[in-house]
């Protein structure tokens, strides 16, 4: 899998699990599941929004706001300066976030310079191994990762001691860190721990160990899951015990309690291990917010994607899309269109939309979906993607909704999703499926051998093929 994958999914992972803990935060176990006991791909989704701070579905919550500041400042000073980021929180802050933790508050609102605030708030006898700092830190593990274990371990402890000035927070900072960095690498996180706890501090490193250990489940924590040791303890055992981010997620939103920071930290790791490919289209395509303190600005997936692949030292603008010819949406088949980008753009509103490049944005319809899906041979987790946006079709087709499939030029990509769909539901051959697009379609392009491949193997999984 290509690193931007990764780097991708880490980020928009995080922000994705949670803005979907969110409404479930402070709730009892398995109330996640209770509401949802199978996937909801339709028009209603599991970014249900509401909680009791009545959250926007999709809407991220502090633990990516401060995030965002962190990756900001990462990049704006050109690496970690550490009176910058502690001041843009201190500004976030003061504009009055609908969530912030009782320790940040507390220590933004001393008064008390950068090096200063942690510090004197634990020498006043406080609490401060929350998990406060662990939510916010994966742009920091992105940008850090290149650098090495040490330097990125070292990093961590740095940023958490803005406001958490237990250093049981700054080492559980650290161990992310590391796992992070391993898992953007295609590596393995329980290796990744066991390669940093000799780096851990003496007097916290049995405590971090025990917490790791592969055998530790959620049910063994001492502490409530707002502490630092059972949020990242609980990420890990999640890891072990899924295969998919989306099995992963419902793990740890089902554990209850501090649901939306549980869910961060999961969904980071998690994306990094699965890509952006792995992350349920439903969930990643509506996920947005603002940050109290810096107004004008609404963040979105493609934000959150280009800031990423920033962090990791990509120099690329934020894409913005040339025009297209406009087409005007065909049926292909039985409430199944197609289209370009902007003839997309400019559709009926009550289409449901599925875009499968980049957009510059949303178009104002209520629902849109966008896949991550290129235009070459390089989709590594083709199958993933295909699998994703075929079952949200048809759970959209279900709901009496009229879907409309586009791309770029409405060609190569739109084409392959509308072959496939035929193919899975109406039961085509590969090439009747083909022949039926191309007759209704003529923008339809089959260059693309990697698509065309993809294309049997929709064939062949329908279980009527020989393979």
């Amino acid at each position: 899998m290509d690193r931007q994958h990764r780097v991708m999914g880490a980020l928009v992972g995080s922000a994705v699990g949670d803005a979907l803990g969110a409404p479930f935060e402070f709730g009892p176990p398995g109330a996640f599941s209770a509401r949802f006991p199978t996937a909801a791909r339709g028009v209603a989704t599991e970014m249900c929004g509401g909680g009791t701070l009545g959250w926007e579905p999709g809407e991220f919550t502090d633990d990516t706001q401060m995030a965002l500041l962190v990756g900001q400042s990462l990049l704006e000073r050109d690496g970690l300066d550490e009176t910058d980021v502690f001041e843009r929180f201190r500004r976030w802050a003061q504009a009055g976030p609908p969530d912030i933790g009782v320790q940040t508050s507390a220590v933004l609102g001393s008064g008390l310079p950068w090096d200063a605030a942690a510090a004197e708030h634990v020498r006043a006898g406080h609490r401060a191994a929350g998990n406060g700092s662990l939510m916010r830190t994966t742009p920091a593990a992105i940008s850090f990762a290149r650098a090495g274990r040490e330097a990125s371990m070292d990093a961590a402890r740095r940023i958490s001691a803005l406001t958490h000035g237990d250093p049981a927070a700054g080492e559980g900072c650290a161990l992310f860190h590391e796992v992070l960095r391993v898992l953007l690498e295609g590596g393995n996180a329980d290796e990744a721990v066991a390669a940093a706890l000799p780096l851990v501090a003496e007097e916290h490193r049995v405590k971090w160990a025990q917490v790791c250990d592969p055998g530790w489940r959620p049910q063994d924590a001492t502490e409530a899951n707002g502490a630092v040791w059972p949020t990242l303890g609980s990420a890990l055992w999640a890891l072990r015990h899924s295969t998919t981010f989306e099995e992963a997620l419902r793990l740890v939103v089902d554990l209850g309690g501090d649901t939306d920071t549980v869910a961060c930290v999961t969904g980071a790791l998690a994306g990094a291990r699965a890509g952006m490919t792995g992350i349920p289209v439903r969930w990643s395509s509506v996920v947005r917010g603002r940050v109290p303190g810096f107004p004008g600005r609404t963040w979105e997936l493609r934000d959150l994607q280009w800031l990423a692949v920033r962090l990791d030292g990509s120099t690329a603008d934020l894409h913005e899309p040339p025009p297209t010819r406009g087409l005007e949406p065909r049926e292909v088949a039985p409430g199944v269109w197609a289209s370009d980008l902007d003839g997309a753009r400019r559709s009926d509103r009550d289409f449901a939309v599925v875009s499968l490049c980049r957009t510059g944005g949303r178009f104002g319809h209520d629902v849109q979906r966008f896949a991550y899906l290129t235009d070459d041979d390089s989709n590594s987790e083709i199958q993933t993607v295909l699998d994703d946006v075929l079952a949200d079709i048809a759970a959209l087709r279900a709901d009496g909704r009229r879907v409309l499939v586009h791309c770029h030029a409405g060609a190569s990509r739109t084409g392959l999703v509308l072959r496939a769909w035929l193919v899975r539901e109406e039961r085509l051959s590969a090439q009747e499926a083909t022949g039926r697009v191309a007759a209704v379609w003529p923008q339809l392009s089959t260059w693309n051998d990697s698509f065309t491949e993809a294309l049997r193997e929709v064939e062949r999984r329908r279980g009527d093929v020989p393979r």
